[in-house]
């Protein structure tokens, strides 16, 4: 039997975990929190950091492991790539390109220094130090931690003497003490997002959604809903795709699922935002299985533990898909009564939906993607239906807090 390990323990990897159970695996769920919800789902749970390279190491030498998976997790994927490493086993790329993925501040540089368009960043340890690059940067900007995920810790700055809140924000986001300050970069259209998957660095399934964010809410930089296929048009595609297969080949990429955000600019040129080595939370590989066809999943899974990939193929869509985050808009604490669905849209549009919250429980404020609800796939047979439904949430779902 292989044993997979896969660090994290949010909802979001019970699919996984359920997959591998039907691949004949034995699953290992780590990270330091055993209640955690997909630590019930797993065959054992290992109490370790994700964020301690060692310790999974030692870890995953300790079970024996056959593959190493941080899936929907971003804070274990240098640690992945690291036991994968030390252990001889299949993993996206190599440690050092993982790791250069995995800082925003490093991957910054990288994309300038190999002639990608990069939006003009600086990395800092040193809260104090950005003060002295007022004029090296041109205004507004973003900060943000550089080795977080779901847009936790991220402000947009419109000046400078706003700057210090946004440092201490994302200094409480980060895990290693380092953030990242970078020009703020307008798009054309949306932003874009998807999970990706190489075979031997080659792009075989390159699916980008359109990326949308709720302007009311706490985080406005959270995304709240992603949208297949996206908007932009073909010759916009293929350009984001292109700088990512380059990038693939530039950082020496084998074969896995990565989840890649993208824009095309205002100025009309393409830029990688980021490339994770890792399925990508809220559920990205499952929606576009029900849109797209391949299982992303299954071979992510049969990748890690040395079986045959099954089928990817790139083929049309079949209608038009939105994932959706149910999150609150509140600025503070509220406990939960209800959450209730148009009989409507729940009969004709929605395809999946998985509810985490439960009446009675803290909502806190929408300030990063671990903060949802739940979330809904619904199915559309045009955009413009699509559109019409997703303007306005609050009518088909409802909320409910207590008083």
């Amino acid at each position: 039997m292989k044993k997979l390990m896969i660090l994290g323990g949010s909802a979001f990897i019970i699919p996984v975990i359920e997959k591998a159970h039907e691949l004949g695996c034995y699953v290992i769920t780590c990270d330091y929190l055993p209640d955690n919800t997909a630590h019930k789902y797993s065959d054992e749970y290992c109490d370790v950091s994700v964020i301690d390279k060692e310790a999974v190491l030692e870890a995953a030498r300790k079970h024996e492991v056959d593959g190493i998976i941080s899936f929907a997790c971003d804070p274990g994927v240098v640690s992945a790539a690291y036991a994968a490493e030390k252990l001889g086993l299949p993993f996206q790329g190599p440690y050092e390109s993982v790791r250069i993925l995995q800082d925003k501040g490093l991957f910054r540089k990288y994309l300038e220094e190999h002639g990608f368009n990069s939006p003009h960043s600086k990395r800092y340890t040193d809260k104090e130090a950005p003060f002295g690059d007022i004029d090296y940067f041109s205004w507004p900007v973003i900060v943000k931690p550089v080795d977080s995920a779901g847009s936790k810790g991220v402000t947009k700055v419109e000046t400078p003497d706003k700057l210090a809140e946004a440092i201490e924000i994302a200094l409480s986001e980060c895990h290693n003490g380092a953030f990242i300050i970078e020009d703020f970069i307008t798009f054309k259209r949306y932003h874009a997002d998807g999970d990706f998957f190489t075979v031997d660095g080659k792009l075989v399934f390159a699916q980008l959604a359109d990326q949308l964010n709720d302007e009311n809410a706490v985080n406005p930089f959270t995304p709240t809903m992603l949208i297949w296929p996206s908007s932009m048009t073909k010759e916009e595609e293929k350009a984001l795709v292109g700088e990512v297969q380059k990038l693939m080949y530039s950082l020496n990429m084998k074969t896995g699922i990565y989840n890649v955000e993208a824009c095309i600019a205002s100025d009309n040129k393409p830029y990688i935002m980021e490339v994770s080595p890792r399925g990508g939370g809220c559920r990205i590989a499952e929606i576009q299985k029900m849109a797209y066809g391949p299982d992303l999943i299954e071979n992510e899974i049969r990748k890690a533990v040395g079986m045959p990939l099954t089928d990817i193929w790139e083929g049309e869509c079949d209608g038009h898909w939105v994932q959706i985050d149910i999150h609150s808009k509140n600025d503070r604490d509220r406990i939960l009564k209800s959450i209730t669905v148009d009989p409507e849209i729940e009969k004709n549009n929605i395809k999946y939906s998985m509810i985490t919250a439960k009446p009675g429980d803290v909502v806190k404020p929408f300030t990063g993607a671990n903060m949802t609800l739940g979330d809904f796939f619904l199915r559309f047979d045009s955009r413009e239906e699509l559109d019409r439904t997703m303007a306005d949430t609050e009518k088909w779902v409802n909320i409910e807090f207590e008083d």
